[in-house]
Formats: structure tokens, sequence, C-alpha cells
């Protein structure tokens, strides 16, 4: 889905831009930012150089009122939304790391907000959504199986949500912060078998190698002869045929 239709039927909530944001469809994993928070000018340190228009982002993410629908309809504003969006995700990769946001995502976490590993043998082991990089434009947003400790796609793949939201480190310092969330690895995993029987390690390891191609019939010594050309005031030294010409060598 575009990002302006799940706009358009996403339900408008009563609170301000934040709450509106964090309502929209395929936005579940956003928890709400404190503007406290947002508005401590520390909180903000080397985001200001990424965004040109800064100080307009700021001011609509504060912005106690939802968006108009005539706003939405208009491409400036969706452009300047845009930035808004990504300037907010990168204040709440990092607002989800402070112990508030920790114990938020935490107790998302325990509701299945975040959707189940999708490992038969991981049990529907709750996941955590995970960055696989702290830039922007990189990759969508993915989750993290604790009990596999393997990274996969949301069952939802919330195609505006950029994976800089979250960050590569938040599920290993929510794991490291509650140390209760981190299950015991799996006990069972799939065993390839034939007929009830174990396949040996090598089996199940080696390739199929495709067979060597081979010449066609009458061509098997056929080689590529090239031509030497000999250079002046030497004479070539392949042997001469019945007119004294000199024959190409094969190399």
């Amino acid at each position: 889905m575009s990002e302006q239709s799940s706009i358009h039927e996403s339900q408008f909530s009563d609170g301000g831009w934040i709450e509106w944001f964090c309502n929209l469809e395929d936005h579940f994993f956003f928890c709400e930012v404190e503007e406290d928070f947002i508005r401590d000018p520390f909180n903000l340190y080397g985001l200001r150089q990424k965004f040109p228009r800064f100080d307009e982002a700021l001011e609509m993410i504060l912005s106690p009122e939802c968006p108009a629908d005539e706003e939405l309809e208009d491409e400036k504003f969706l452009s300047l939304y845009q930035e808004a969006t990504d300037l907010y995700g990168l204040i709440h990769s990092r607002y989800i790391l402070t112990p508030r946001g920790l114990a938020l995502m935490r107790e998302r976490m325990f509701q299945g907000r975040f959707g189940q590993c999708p490992r038969v043998f991981c049990q529907a082991q709750n996941t955590v959504p995970i960055g696989l990089s702290d830039d922007l434009k990189v990759s969508r947003v993915k989750i993290f199986c604790p009990k596999c400790g393997d990274v996969y796609v949301p069952k939802k793949k919330c195609a505006d949500v950029d994976g800089a939201y979250f960050g590569s480190a938040f599920p290993h310092i929510l794991l490291y912060t509650y140390p209760d969330l981190s299950p015991e690895p799996p006990k069972l995993g799939f065993e390839a078998k034939i007929y009830g029987f174990k396949l040996h390690k090598k089996a199940e390891t080696k390739q199929l190698s495709l067979p060597e191609e081979k010449p066609a019939p009458g061509k098997e010594n056929e080689e590529l002869q090239v031509k030497e050309v000999p250079e002046k005031g030497k004479k070539s030294k392949g042997k001469k045929g019945k007119k004294g010409g000199p024959l190409a060598s094969n190399n």
C-alpha cells in the first residue's frame, strides 16, 4: 500500500500529530515519543544537518492538531511530511533506548504487537523490531527473534517504515536490560531423513554438480589455430608446405 493511501485510510485521532502518526495503518511498531524528550536539544544532537527543513519538520511533529484533509492532497505538504516522518523515526530510535522507551517496547513485545517468529521450532516466539542499518533509506524494518537469533520480514511488510527508525542495536539492548525476555534456544530442530533414516552431514551439504559438456562427435581434437605474424627480418619457425609457405603452428 502506498504512503498516501495509508494516510487517507487511517482514522484520525483527536490528539496531536504524534498520536495521529502512530495510529496510521502499518505504524503499529511505533510508540509515542514524549514531547519533552523531543524538545530537549540534547536528544536532537546531530539530526539538524540531515534535514534541510529541520525546523519545519520539527514543528509539524509537535503540532497539537492532526493534518487536514486538504493538506493531505498537497504535494508540498507530503514532501514535508516525509521529512517529518524520517526525523520522528530517528528520534524514535533514540527514545526506545531510554528506560521509559525500553519499558514501553517490552510491554508491547509481551502483547505480541510485533508479531511472532515464522520458524516452526520457535513455537510462535514473540519478536521485536530491528533495523539492518542505522542509516535511512537502506532497508525496511525487520523483526528479530530472541529464541533463534535470526531476522525475518514482518507479516505486514510496513512499506513506509524504515529500519533506521528502530536501529540495529535495539533488540540486544532490550534483552540485556530485561534478561527475562531471553528464552532458551529451541531444543528441537529439523533433521533431514529419507525413509526414516538420517542423512549423513556430508550428504546434506553436498551440492549436485552439472555434468561436463562433451564436444560434438568429430571435434574432440579440434583446436583453435592462430596464425603467427613473423617479425621483420626473422624467418617463420613454422614448417613449409608444398608451396614453401609457412604453416600456422599450434599454440
